[in-house]
């Protein structure tokens, strides 16, 4: 099987002893990044005007692979977008018509809304998904999960809808989701595969790098272990390099692919109704769209147990900017790369979070209560001091303030920096806060018995 770094003729990788200035300031960059936020390793890749540069941090080569999380789903739904491609499949299917017994609510959603997370399906499902989860066990849950709205209504992040989109892949391919993506979409993007979680409990030896929880007044790394279950592998059990990302992306870029170019256009369509407010500009069929100075960009990010990844593919002039890293703070890390890129002229794509972060109102206590998507818990609890905080789960956001339309910030555990943390939606029959959409998840908020 061909190495990640010969993932393509048409995209030659710069070794280091042929480095322009040029690619000695990325090296130099990406470097003092990673010393910055404190992350141990990382990868760039970064192809621009048809040449390829890639560089690494830390005692890593080109080849080594990190946890990927939710990039995963955009493998997920190339991989239905193939079978789409052979006829087996088509866009506007439900759910229920491929996989038996999901239950009258989570079967309506077609295939098109869930890669769209359009579905109205819940972000996890908890206790299916536990240590001892398997598929059975998380289709026989489905049959009496709910959805948090109706299909087509509008986005909400789910992990749950590419789940099923990897048990509808096994359901008419006859393989499970491992070998339908390393054979069908991996091994013909010259991709070794690596995963975080396989069937049975067994992992191929040295499969991934370790992903580290950074603590941020310190800079401390400390190793964490991947949590994922075998149940939801199709969401975010990929393991990749920087190289196999640009791989993954030059499909999109006419480049060498088993996608058609115009299933892999489709993919980067943005679908009307699809609002990720918190973590994209617009959102197609398994990849997200982002806005960039000269171009539309489209990619996706993927946060694992200790590591964060990215990836940004502008297919009109056959820009790919790729990024592995196995800290918690690689997601600060690649918001300090994206401006340092801009700088240097590659006008990368990126979400642009709301201006004034720090110039924010104190939220009305009215807002106070419990906002569900599915097990997933939201808690706003507006103090009689107008201090405000964010639990979600157990994790405390401090100082919630509200911004234009709705929107507010938080305070960031791990970093203290002030982030965007949602917007609260509102009811338009009655002008009351009906809901949250957090991390691009919409929670219904929960009503108190009267």
């Amino acid at each position: 099987m061909p190495s990640p770094s010969t993932f393509s003729q048409s995209i030659p990788v710069v070794r280091p002893d042929r480095r322009s200035s040029a690619d000695g300031r990325l090296q130099r960059l990406l470097t003092g990044l990673a010393h910055r936020h404190g992350v141990p390793a990382a990868q760039l890749v970064v192809t621009d005007g048809g040449r390829t540069t890639s560089v690494t941090a830390g005692a890593i080569t080109e080849a080594a692979k990190f946890p990927a999380g939710s990039i995963t789903k955009a493998f997920t739904a190339a991989l239905a977008m193939l079978l789409v491609a052979d006829g087996d499949l088509d866009p506007d299917d439900p759910l229920g018509e491929h996989l038996d017994g999901l239950g009258p609510q989570v079967g309506r959603p077609t295939v098109a809304q869930v890669l769209s997370h359009t579905g109205g399906l819940p972000a996890a499902l908890g206790a299916a998904a536990d240590g001892t989860g398997s598929a059975r066990r998380y289709l026989r849950a489905c049959r009496d999960a709910g959805l948090v709205q109706p299909p087509g209504l509008g986005f909400s992040y789910s992990n749950v809808g590419y789940v099923l989109t990897g048990y509808v892949v096994e359901a008419i391919t006859g393989m499970s989701w491992w070998e339908a993506v390393e054979t069908l979409l991996l091994d013909e993007l010259g991709i070794d595969a690596a995963f975080v979680v396989e069937p049975g409990a067994r992992l191929r030896s040295g499969g991934h790098l370790s992903g580290h929880a950074v603590h941020a007044a310190t800079g401390r790394a400390r190793p964490v272990a991947q949590t994922l279950t075998a149940a939801e592998a199709a969401a975010g059990a990929l393991a990749l390099s920087a190289a196999d990302l640009a791989a993954f992306g030059s499909m999109f870029c006419g480049g060498d692919g088993p996608l058609p170019a115009g299933l892999a256009e489709r993919m980067r369509r943005p679908v009307p109704g699809a609002e990720p407010f918190g973590l994209a500009d617009a959102w197609g069929l398994g990849l997200a769209g982002y806005r960039g100075a000269d171009a539309d960009w489209a990619g996706h990010d993927g946060t694992a147990d200790g590591t964060s990844c990215h990836l940004r593919i502008d297919a009109e002039h056959g820009r790919i900017v790729a990024l592995t890293t196995n800290g918690s703070t690689g997601s600060a890390l690649w918001t300090d790369l994206v401006a340092a890129l801009r700088a240097e002229g590659l006008p990368v794509g990126d979400y642009e979070l709301p201006s004034g972060l720090d110039r924010a109102a104190r939220p009305a206590a009215d807002l106070t209560g419990s906002y569900t998507n599915g097990d997933l818990e939201y808690q706003v609890d507006v103090r009689a001091d107008g201090g405000t905080v964010l639990v979600v789960d157990g994790e405390v956001y401090p100082e919630l303030a509200l911004l234009r339309d709705g929107s507010f910030s938080v305070r960031e555990p791990a970093t203290g920096r002030r982030i965007i943390g949602g917007r609260f939606l509102t009811d338009p029959a009655t002008g009351t806060v009906s809901a949250m959409q957090a991390g691009g998840r919409v929670a219904r908020r929960r009503r108190r018995a009267s």
